[in-house]
């Protein structure tokens, strides 16, 4: 089986494969303390709660945007699952020509999400991670990754406007019934939702336009279906896009 761990800013999602199946999935809090041990043992607990044996884990994947946890995570992998961890960056082989000017500066995670977009979709594409951070990553019709967009994550949107804007509660994140908001809460969903959706499509739209195609345009992370249901651009919301990904990575590496 394979381990496959996608570590960003603010959480962690973490998935068992066994062969192309994926088993079992979990959320949790990115959490740069944490050690190795408390690593180990709550992927435990995780194994024991779906029933997975985690002695049959024989490869362990990792795509992370904390480099501070990456020493927590191969001590984590090899006393826990005595296997030693492939960490996605350079040096690994990913299977797509990588177009940026300098390829060490993307995110292990874009590149991932291109990976498996392009072996699941046809090109060309757009990819839109909905993070703590939201990309953008486009895919050419030659399946080479071309660079894209990195912008604030809704999330921060909205806690901007909560800390800076006094008299502005906190809400929930969420669609209200109409753009012209009746009250304080409606009128911050209508500008947080729609107008975030707003970014998106312009974003899209101008990258199709360089790409010269009618690109697909395929979203992942936590918020994509709140924003790809109000899209007039978004296809396909995929998930498990990196994780996918992760495992296409590690079967190139591993054979």
């Amino acid at each position: 089986m394979l381990l496959a761990i996608d570590v960003g800013n603010t959480n962690t999602v973490v998935g068992v494969y066994d062969g192309r199946t994926l088993k079992s999935h979990w959320r949790l809090e990115t959490t740069p303390t944490r050690t190795s041990d408390e690593y180990g043992v709550l992927l435990l607990q995780f194994f024991a709660h779906a029933g997975l044996d985690p002695g049959k884990v024989k490869s362990v994947a990792v795509s992370s945007v904390v480099p501070t946890l990456q020493f927590h995570l191969e001590r984590m992998a090899q006393r826990y699952f005595k296997a030693k961890p492939m960490f996605v960056g350079p040096g690994v082989k990913t299977g797509i020509p990588i177009l940026y000017d300098n390829p060490r500066e993307v995110g292990a995670d874009r590149i991932v999400n291109a990976v498996a977009a392009l072996e699941k979709y046809p090109g060309p594409m757009i990819v839109v991670d909905f993070g703590t951070a939201t990309t953008f990553d486009a895919v050419s019709a030659k399946g080479e990754y071309l660079g894209g967009a990195i912008c604030p994550g809704i999330t921060i949107a909205m806690e901007a406007l909560f800390r800076h804007a006094s008299k502005l509660p906190r809400v929930e994140l969420a669609r209200p019934p109409s753009v012209v908001g009746r009250n304080t809460v409606h009128s911050m969903q209508a500008g947080l939702l729609f107008g975030y959706v707003g970014l998106v499509d312009g974003i899209c739209v101008r990258m199709r336009a360089e790409l010269g195609a009618e690109a697909k345009v395929i979203a992942t992370g936590g918020l994509a279906s709140l924003i790809a249901g109000e899209s007039k651009l978004i296809s396909e919301v995929d998930e498990f896009l990196t994780l996918d990904g992760l495992r296409i990575i590690s079967e190139r590496n591993h054979g």
